[in-house]
C-alpha cells in the first residue's frame, strides 16, 4: 500500500476514535478545544500496522536525510509505547531494525532502580517518540532522562503535533520534530 494510501487510512482512524472537540483540560493545564488520545488508534491492530508502516518509512526517509543511524526508538510511557513497539516492528524486516525501549515517569522503586526499560544502551543514538505534542513537556522530559543516561537523540518522531508551541519548545532544546500528522493536516 502507498504511503498517501497508508496516510489517509491512518487520518481516518485518528479522526474516528482519538479526535474529539468540546472543552477539555490537557495534561498541561491548559484547556482546549480539541482533544486527541492517540493511544486508541495506536493499541488498534489496525491503527498500529498503520503507525508502524508510516512511522518507519519516515524514520528511514529521515535518518538517511540526517546522515544517522539509530539504534533504537522510544520514550515515555505510555503514550510513546504502542507507537515506538509499532514502529520497531516493522523495521524488523530491515537490515538494520531498531531496538524499542520506554522511560518510565520516575525511576522504579524496587530491583535497580531504572527509568529506562527495554532495549537502550547508554552511548545510543536514538529517535525519541511522543503520540501528541501540546507543550512539548513530557518528550523534554523523557530527553531529559535520556540525554543523562548517555543517548544521542536524532530527532522526534511524533504522531500529532498539536501546533501549540510543543514543536517550537523541542527544537528550541536541539532536537528536530517530525510529525505524520498535525492539527491542521488531521482537520483542515
Amino acid at each position: 500500500m502507498p504511503n498517501d494510501d497508508i496516510r489517509a487510512e491512518l487520518k481516518s482512524i485518528l479522526l474516528k476514535k482519538s479526535v474529539r472537540t468540546g472543552e477539555f483540560t490537557l495534561a498541561s493545564g491548559k484547556t482546549s478545544d480539541l482533544y486527541i488520545d492517540c493511544r486508541v488508534t495506536a493499541m488498534d491492530p489496525v491503527g498500529a500496522n498503520l503507525i508502524g508502516k508510516l512511522g518507519w518509512e519516515t524514520v528511514k526517509a529521515e535518518l538517511a536525510e540526517r546522515g544517522v543511524d539509530a539504534q533504537a526508538i522510544g520514550g515515555m510511557t505510555l503514550g510513546a509505547d504502542p507507537i515506538s513497539l509499532a514502529v520497531g516492528m516493522t523495521s524488523a524486516a530491515d537490515a538494520k531494525p531498531l531496538q524499542v525501549f520506554t522511560v518510565r515517569k520516575e525511576p522504579k522503586g524496587h530491583g535497580k532502580g531504572k527509568q529506562i526499560e527495554g532495549n537502550f544502551n547508554e552511548g545510543d543514538t536514538i529517535v525519541i517518540v511522543d503520540d501528541v505534542i501540546t507543550t512539548g513537556g513530557s518528550t523534554l522530559k523523557a530527553a531529559d532522562v535520556l540525554e543523562a543516561a548517555g543517548a544521542k537523540i536524532a530527532f522526534a518522531l511524533v504522531l500529532v503535533d498539536r501546533e501549540e508551541g510543543g514543536r517550537e519548545a523541542i527544537e528550541a532544546r536541539g532536537i528536530p520534530v517530525v510529525s505524520l500528522y498535525s492539527r491542521s493536516t488531521l482537520l483542515g
